[in-house]
């Protein structure tokens, strides 16, 4: 067989069954192998950054690897936003890059770039196939490499002779790396510092905010008093009233400083030291107090759901079960604002529902609205490269074929990928797109004036704002192939989100907050 077919069969091999695909003329070997080998679902995305961030949100939801198709370098390069933020979200995915035949770099055509080095810093683990006898060994490490424990981003770089050249045969993947287990000291020192009765918050991460994590967390805190946070940005949540509600840290340096004030201990579960995004004068970078004692009880690499239920375990009287019969809200009325967006979401959320949120500004006060909501998982910007919500929500309803996903976007940061639009109608995705029309960069006011700049001029002022034109959200999406309906008042907001539920297929909400 010739090395592209090689991939395509040591993928499959290897429970690889979907590609996310924007491919050029040095991947038409492998576009042909495609066609040629059975099992596997080929998406189009019309640019690199929609087929990234969705397999970045199939790989969340699906919790196996998935594969993407890429041209060259500069293919490649318009996909790194979203590769950032799916190996800060551990996602595991193998990216098949198509480069210049081998004997064909040394006359620097136009495409020719180091795609190793662009790879290496948004990637856990990079490798070219230099020949066709190496190929399918080499496919069959990144995609041991992506299986690793927590979840890794791999790319293989295959140039176009390697592809097509006849030789290459299939090869045993190899097991993958498992959690390490977490010894005994870091669980009884833990036990200790919560049986303390000082101050004390776990912030999770990981498995440790799924379901079952969440329960065993829950228990600690009903014995304890400990409070529960997750990160700012998550890679997957569980939701709802079934499971007990998390707070997270929050993105404003100010707010996130007093609520976390007064902690004496920190535990790390899964999660890194709390951090502000950004340095900003006057304030600190760590968001922890200055007496806040920080306490590893499980890294990213070790078994995070083993050592929190051990943890749990000593805690017996915290057992108490969830009240699941804790009321939603009611649907909001009256005047459109972001907050009763939230009301309203937290009341119709289908059960079973995945929320996209890249809602940013528009967004922060979503989680108090809908932590008694119908069961469901949240998913969030993991790496703070915005343009990930409509990909990320394309890629968790192939994932997710009979739950109803919500993707809650801000206008601005969803004008990156808008042609993710596109992917959801051809594939006929069940998706609820609702977009925030505040019309600006809101964000960036707020971070203007972090820096002092109470009253922004005409060219500052000019960076923030998205009018002259208005962008016509609606006409957008219908020029997609969405259905799509723009709305003004919280009621019409509810009619055409309950409406949307019942649909076949993607349904975008222009929701003007302005």
């Amino acid at each position: 067989m010739n090395g592209a077919e090689c991939v395509v069969r040591t993928l499959t091999a290897g429970g690889v069954d979907v590609c996310f695909a924007n491919p050029g003329t040095s991947e038409m070997a492998l576009v042909a192998a495609l066609d040629r080998t059975p099992g596997m679902r080929c998406i189009l995305g019309l640019f690199e950054g929609v087929v990234t961030g969705a397999a970045d949100g199939y790989a969340r939801m699906a919790g196996k690897p998935v594969a993407t198709l890429l041209h060259c370098g500069p293919g490649l390069a318009n996909g790194l936003a979203n590769l950032h933020n799916a190996k800060r979200a551990r996602s595991q995915i193998v990216n098949i890059v198509g480069d210049q035949a081998t004997y064909h770099r040394s006359y620097n055509p136009p495409l020719a770039s180091d795609v190793e080095a662009t790879a290496r810093p948004f990637c856990h683990w990079v490798r070219t196939a230099w020949s066709v006898e190496s190929v399918g060994q080499e496919t069959a490490m990144a995609i041991a490499a992506a299986r690793s424990w927590p979840g890794h981003t791999a790319t293989l770089i295959v140039p176009a002779d390697v592809a097509w050249a006849e030789g290459a045969s299939v090869r045993a993947i190899a097991p993958s790396a498992a959690p390490s287990p977490v010894p005994g000291e870091p669980i009884e020192r833990v036990i200790a510092i919560l049986k303390s009765g000082e101050p004390t918050a776990l912030l999770m991460a990981g498995e440790a905010t799924l379901e079952g994590g969440l329960r065993h967390a829950g228990r600690i805190s009903r014995a304890t008093g400990a409070r529960l946070f997750g990160q700012m940005f998550n890679t997957r949540l569980a939701r709802g009233r079934h499971v007990p509600a998390i707070e997270r840290v929050p993105y404003a340096v100010d707010e996130a400083l007093k609520a976390l004030g007064g902690l004496r201990h920190v535990i790390l579960v899964g999660a890194p030291s709390p951090v502000a995004f950004f340095a900003y004068p006057g304030r600190p970078s760590s968001l922890l107090p200055e007496a806040c004692e920080v306490t590893v009880l499980a890294g990213e690499n070790e078994s995070v759901l083993e050592a929190l239920e051990a943890v749990a375990r000593e805690f017996p009287d915290g057992a108490d079960a969830i009240d699941q019969t804790a009321s939603p809200p009611t649907p909001a009325t009256g005047a459109l604002t972001p907050d009763g967006i939230a009301q309203s979401l937290g009341a119709l959320l289908p059960d079973g529902a995945v929320v996209v949120d890249e809602s940013l500004t528009s967004g922060r006060n979503l989680f108090p609205f809908t932590d008694n909501a119908s069961a469901h998982d949240w998913l969030q910007l993991t790496g703070g490269a915005i343009g990930i919500g409509i990909p990320l929500a394309t890629g968790a309803a192939v994932a997710c074929p009979d739950r109803r996903v919500v993707c809650l976007q801000a206008d601005g940061s969803g004008m990156y990928t808008v042609q993710g639009l596109w992917t959801q109608a051809r594939e006929n995705l069940n998706v609820t797109t609702v977009i925030y029309a505040n019309g600006s960069y809101a964000i960036l006011r707020n971070e203007l004036a972090n820096l002092g700049v109470a009253e922004p001029g005409r060219n500052a002022s000019d960076m923030m704002d998205l009018g002259r034109p208005d962008i016509d959200w609606v006409s957008l999406a219908r020029g997609m192939g969405v259905e799509a309906e723009r709305v003004t008042t919280a009621e019409r907001f509810n009619d055409a989100f309950r409406a949307s539920l019942g649909k076949n297929g993607p349904f975008l909400i222009e929701a003007d907050v302005r």
